[in-house]
């Protein structure tokens, strides 16, 4: 499959912060998902939730905007933005485990085309756990995002008929965001919404899906 003109991950960012609705509550997750944050336009109305316990994050800060005490859970220097509020971390997860959230991005090891997710650990004796609160962002947001590259360094397919890595969530996820394409997934299988340097057939046949049970979305 042709790599020439997939998306880099902040070109991947800026289309997630496009299809995030105005007025949205959303978590982003530690890592590439972050780097939403820097796209979303100012006015938008999007408020950002971090789990370690701040509302209404802004963008990346830097130079002489950084702040060593306030940085998002993946501790990564950020801003705020008028009207924010900090709460302590058991407040935090009480918002993502109460269906608070409107919307939460996470980058995945592997995403099901019925939406099951695998986050935390590839299954491999020499890999450290890592579930943090993807677990409960995954079952309490009401849509749940992936941000992740289609394909691993050796080219093996990360979407996939199921999933051959311990689950995060089953049947969470709605959406996932790649550098070659954007896919909604679930219960009635896997649609693809938007391709990127490489056909839909092409596409298809990668993730062997018939093309006819994956329309490109109208």
């Amino acid at each position: 499959m042709s790599i020439d003109h997939r998306l880099s991950m902040d070109e991947l960012a800026a289309v997630i912060a496009r299809d995030i609705p105005a007025g949205a509550f959303v978590n982003l997750g530690i890592g590439q998902p972050t780097k939403i944050a820097d796209h979303l336009p100012i006015g938008s109305g999007v408020v950002l939730h971090t789990e370690n316990g701040m509302l209404n994050m802004g963008p990346k800060a830097e130079g002489d905007a950084v702040d060593p005490d306030l940085t998002n859970a993946g501790k990564v220097p950020v801003t705020e933005l008028p009207g924010s509020a900090y709460f302590h971390q058991a407040d935090s997860f009480a918002m993502m485990r109460g269906g608070h959230l409107d919307i939460c991005v996470l980058g995945a090891y592997q995403v099901a085309f019925n939406g099951d997710l695998a986050n935390w650990h590839t299954g491999r004796p020499d890999d450290v756990p890592a579930v943090g609160g993807a677990m409960d962002l995954a079952i309490g947001a009401k849509d749940v995002y992936v941000m992740m590259p289609l394909l691993t360094r050796s080219g093996e397919a990360k979407l996939v008929a199921r999933c051959t890595y311990p689950l995060t969530g089953v049947g969470c996820v709605s959406r996932v965001y790649t550098d070659h394409g954007v896919f909604d997934v679930g219960p009635e299988g896997i649609r693809i919404r938007e391709t990127y340097g490489v056909g839909a057939s092409e596409l298809a046949e990668r993730l062997d899906i018939a093309l006819c049970d994956a329309p490109l979305h109208d």
